[in-house]
């Protein structure tokens, strides 16, 4: 898709709704793309991800078992979102942590819809294409989530819309600005790389969030077979000009492991992710969603993901959270220092 495909427009010429979309006109109706499978590498050959077969699955081990939700304030989270008509990454990726975060009473919430233009080979989330479907009124329900939820710290993710030409940083603005028409918290947004526009990228940085988190995912030799849309340089450039923009937004990012890394390049990512200034760090176990999706390579020991926390840490990283069932909003407070250990992530 290139910047001189034909654009279509949604709204009012001139209004806030005017956003460009890529490809000629047609209706604005989300429409889910079939299934294919997401296990093999780019025509280059670029990447490997080992001897796994793609149909193979392995045995989880005993550290990757998961708490069954319906504790605390599970069925209060659940439906307060069904309520607002609001869709979750938690539901949509399939988080292993589920359950533990609606317990707490925190959930990240998905904006601009639940299909995404890309198909990345790890990712649970359906692929599909948008057609410049835009749910305005969206921003207004999230705002209203977040003030019933009254959470100290709250974490806004999308799916990656390719479609639109501002990469639906417009809504991310927006979504901003209604929950700080409503509450104080600390307002953390997970974004796609915008396709490197920084026209797109500064508007999200203008809205002023506490924390910008894009993820790395994973080395850079796996990135044509795990991430084929994204690059890792491009992630690199996000985070710099995060970093470099004088606002003091913080600058996070997060790995998958079990794609097939070695510790050379787990080290020389550490090292690329400080070089560029990020202060906040997940590191996580890659778990299949499907047999559709790429296979997992190995479950690596918690005494790999605490020498790499060690490691990050070391090289001068803020906050690192480092475990098998970390996930890039897991206890998203306490990395950022919005809440101290033992602290109610809900507001007094």
């Amino acid at each position: 898709m290139s910047d001189s495909e034909d654009l279509i427009h949604i709204g009012e010429p001139g209004s806030a709704h005017d956003i460009g979309v890529y490809g000629a006109p047609r209706p604005a109706v989300p429409e889910p793309v079939p299934m294919a499978p997401r296990t093999k590498g780019c025509a280059s050959g670029a990447g490997s991800l080992g001897a796994v077969e793609p149909g193979e699955f392995r045995r989880l081990p005993p550290w990757l078992k998961i708490q069954l939700p319906g504790s605390g304030d599970y069925s209060e989270t659940r439906a307060l979102l069904k309520e607002k008509r609001l869709v979750t990454v938690c539901e949509e990726a399939r988080c292993p942590n589920l359950g533990h975060c609606w317990a707490r009473g925190t959930a990240t919430i998905m904006i601009l819809g639940e299909l995404c233009t890309r198909r990345c080979g790890f990712c649970a989330v359906a692929p599909g294409r948008p057609n410049g479907f835009v749910d305005w009124d969206e921003p207004r329900r999230v705002g209203e989530a977040v003030a019933a939820m009254n959470l100290r710290h709250t974490v806004i993710t999308s799916v990656a819309r390719d479609d639109l030409k501002d990469g639906g940083s417009t809504i991310f603005a927006h979504v901003i600005a209604e929950i700080r028409k409503r509450s104080g918290t600390v307002i953390e947004v997970l974004i796609p790389d915008f396709r490197g526009h920084a026209d797109d990228l500064q508007r999200v940085i203008d809205a002023r969030p506490e924390v910008i988190n894009h993820n790395i995912e994973t080395v850079e030799r796996l990135h044509p077979i795990v991430r084929p849309s994204a690059r890792y340089d491009r992630s690199l450039e996000l985070l710099r000009r995060v970093v470099e923009s004088g606002t003091g937004i913080k600058a996070k990012s997060g790995i998958m492991v079990g794609l097939g890394e070695t510790d050379p390049e787990m080290t020389r990512t550490l090292e690329d992710l400080r070089a560029h200034g990020c202060q906040l760090l997940t590191i996580g176990q890659y778990l299949r969603p499907s047999k559709m999706h790429l296979p997992v390579v190995e479950y690596v020991h918690p005494d790999r993901f605490a020498a790499w926390r060690d490691e990050a840490l070391a090289l001068g990283f803020e906050s690192v959270a480092s475990g098998p069932l970390v996930r890039s909003s897991y206890h998203a407070d306490l990395l950022a220092g919005t809440v101290k250990p033992g602290e109610a992530s809900k507001a007094d």
